[in-house]
């Protein structure tokens, strides 16, 4: 959400940037916003001024009734009473309009960073480097569904008659796998000096506004029915949550978290969810990573946090390519955003694994999350997240990479020791 200052001030700044996220149906809420907080303003200053003529009334009342001038006190007491019943008429107005100004301001789109790419839809995203070189191998890999079947890892049938399409039940070494890769994930970022946290898997809907847009929210999140309680859809919802209505003193920035969670999502849209496959489904594991920090060091925190997951998939011998993402592309809530995607060599091309935003002071404006300077001053902090990792999509690009050809897959150094040494599975 932007200051309201900044839109007062600069309404062309925020058209324009709506303009780039091509998003022309949301212009008309930069001048709504502006009267209807013209309007709060003064409704402001009517209650302000109803307040103080009443306290010197009540004043004047106290004066006259100590010098018995009782008809004088009760015609004032009268006039209290109209003015009681106009202040309260003024409150309920204010809040009706702050109501609306918020509404508002929660839908305008948060201003992007220069250097992001103008462009529609995810087609226009931009490569920016590749790490790892993408192996095509002279055998044919088989659709990830069919290595984990010849693994016995992946009952896809039994899920689909208890929960239905994108649920799954893994097995074996695969599920020891997914399991392996998450634990390494933890001690990775650990290594790396975040504080390791799993936090609560539920989150109130103050908190879920607070950390996405509505149409993310409509289109992600599962409610608990008849209780004011959402599934997470990933851990970064509760991990920022954790700081609602904060003041962090600038000693204890930056906050550096990685978490782990199961993670729940509708996955409405365009895309739907396979019927036979791991890549877009209802219910998935993740280890993320969030950082709390001052401003200024939020463009080289974003930096440091897609580098840790091209890093970690690196350890993993899976070639990862990074991309921007183009101001259509960007969630409202976003000033920047990097997707990490994965070498796929049954595809022959890559396919997005993890995701890297900056969403500036956006999220701390909605949760009241602040910061005590050394002198005293308050100001709002920038939020930053990232995925680690996120089994099973992840488990497609670690089987295809490290297939063999005799059809074992081998593990990387790195995950034999939570893998009981095993070098190979198969």
């Amino acid at each position: 959400m932007l200051d309201m200052n900044f839109v007062r001030n600069n309404p062309d700044i925020v058209k324009e940037n709506i303009r780039k996220k091509f998003q022309d149906q949301k212009l008309v809420l930069v001048d709504e916003v502006i009267e209807l907080d013209k309007q709060y303003r003064a409704a402001i200053q009517k209650a302000d001024g109803l307040r103080n003529q009443r306290k010197t009334i009540s004043k004047q009342i106290g004066g006259l009734m100590a010098k018995g001038q009782r008809d004088e006190a009760e015609a004032l007491k009268a006039k209290v009473n109209a003015m009681a019943d106009e202040l309260a008429a003024t409150e309920k107005l204010e809040e009706e309009l702050q109501a609306e100004v918020r509404k508002r301001m929660l839908v305008i789109p948060n201003i992007i960073d220069d250097s992001v790419p103008v462009g529609k839809d995810d087609s226009e995203n931009v490569e920016v480097e590749r790490f790892g070189e993408p192996v095509v191998p002279d055998f044919e890999v088989p659709y990830h569904v069919d290595i984990m079947e010849r693994l016995s890892g992946i009952d896809l049938d039994s899920a689909r008659k208890t929960s239905g399409n994108g649920f799954y039940y893994l097995m074996g070494d695969i599920a020891r796998l997914h399991s392996a890769i998450l634990s390494y994930a933890r001690d990775f970022m650990i290594d790396r000096g975040f504080t390791y946290c799993i936090p609560p898997y539920m989150i109130h809907g103050n908190v879920v506004t607070g950390v996405m847009s509505f149409a993310e929210m409509e289109n992600m999140m599962y409610k608990i029915e008849g209780e004011d309680l959402y599934l997470i859809g990933t851990s970064e919802h509760s991990m920022i949550g954790k700081f609602i209505d904060t003041i962090l003193e600038e000693k204890q920035l930056p906050q550096t978290l990685t978490s782990y969670s199961p993670c729940f999502r509708k996955e409405v849209g365009a895309h739907g969810i396979e019927e036979r496959g791991v890549y877009r489904i209802h219910q998935f594991e993740k280890q993320e990573m969030i950082v709390v920090c001052k401003p200024e060091d939020s463009p080289a925190w974003f930096n440091k946090l897609w580098q840790n997951t091209v890093d970690f998939f690196r350890t993993l011998d899976i070639p990862v390519r990074t991309l921007e993402c183009c101001s259509g592309d960007l969630a409202d809530l976003k000033v920047k955003s990097v997707d990490v995607e994965a070498w796929s060599p049954r595809q022959q091309k890559y396919f997005e694994v993890g995701s890297c935003s900056n969403l500036g002071d956006a999220q701390a404006r909605r949760l009241q999350i602040r910061v005590k300077a050394d002198d005293g001053k308050k100001y709002f902090a920038h939020t930053l997240n990232n995925t680690v990792v996120a089994p099973p999509r992840m488990l497609i690009a670690f089987l295809e990479n490290n297939l063999q050809a005799d059809g074992r897959v081998r593990i990387p150094e790195a995950l034999r020791m939570y893998m009981g040494g095993k070098e190979y599975i198969g």
